[in-house]
């Protein structure tokens, strides 16, 4: 680290950099408290759509118990073909969003199969796409806890680091200039009075 410089331009250096911090601190706090407000809103809907897919897989399995049937094939009869996400900024934070989902249905022949392969197709598609909400809602809350971290980081080191140090700095600069003053008008004064005094056996040496 440089030597710090104990004069008028450090000194306009370091206010000027302590205003730039103290200025760019609050949006950074702000950005801090947007970003928590989105992670407390993401572990919401993860809990809630935690819950929906739990409802709904209890729901069809108990309405459905034929599902146990091995008679009657199920495997492949629906499966998720496409997947279509999106991206939302949220300060700087780019975070997963679900658009779409795509779900494909093998044919099957309403004669061949029973009439109760209809609703499992359904709640098939549903748990599908609850899954895939699931997923995202997951990636959402890692990446605003990830982003969370690195602003949480930013503020301490402007709290704890640059301002502290910029006031440090400006306070033994002006303590150092100061000084200076000071000694610049010891030393005025103690040249007046030698300037005084030679004038003084001047005067006499003339008598």
């Amino acid at each position: 680290m440089a030597k710090l410089a104990l004069n008028k331009s450090s000194l306009a250096r370091e206010s000027a950099q302590l205003s730039e911090f103290k200025r760019f601190l609050p949006s950074l706090e702000l950005k801090r408290l947007q970003i928590m407000a989105e992670r407390a809103k993401a572990k919401e809907a993860a809990v809630r759509l935690e819950k929906d897919y739990e409802e709904r897989f209890a729901d069809l399995a108990g309405s459905l118990p034929m599902m146990a049937n091995d008679q009657v094939p199920l495997e492949g009869l629906v499966t998720l073909k496409n997947v279509v996400r999106g991206e939302q900024n949220l300060s700087g934070t780019i975070l997963p969003v679900l658009e779409d989902i795509e779900v494909e249905t093998a044919p099957y022949s309403l004669l061949a199969r029973p009439h109760w392969v209809d609703p499992y197709v359904k709640g098939m598609q549903d748990l599908l796409r609850l899954n895939m909400e699931r997923e995202v809602a997951r990636e959402r809350i890692e990446r605003l806890i990830e982003a969370e971290a690195v602003i949480s980081r930013r503020v301490n080191l402007f709290e704890k680091v640059l301002i502290p140090r910029a006031e440090r700095n400006i306070k033994k600069i002006r303590m150092a200039l100061a000084d200076a003053e000071r000694d610049a008008v010891v030393r005025a004064k103690i040249s007046k009075r030698k300037t005084a005094a030679r004038s003084a056996e001047e005067r006499m040496a003339e008598i």
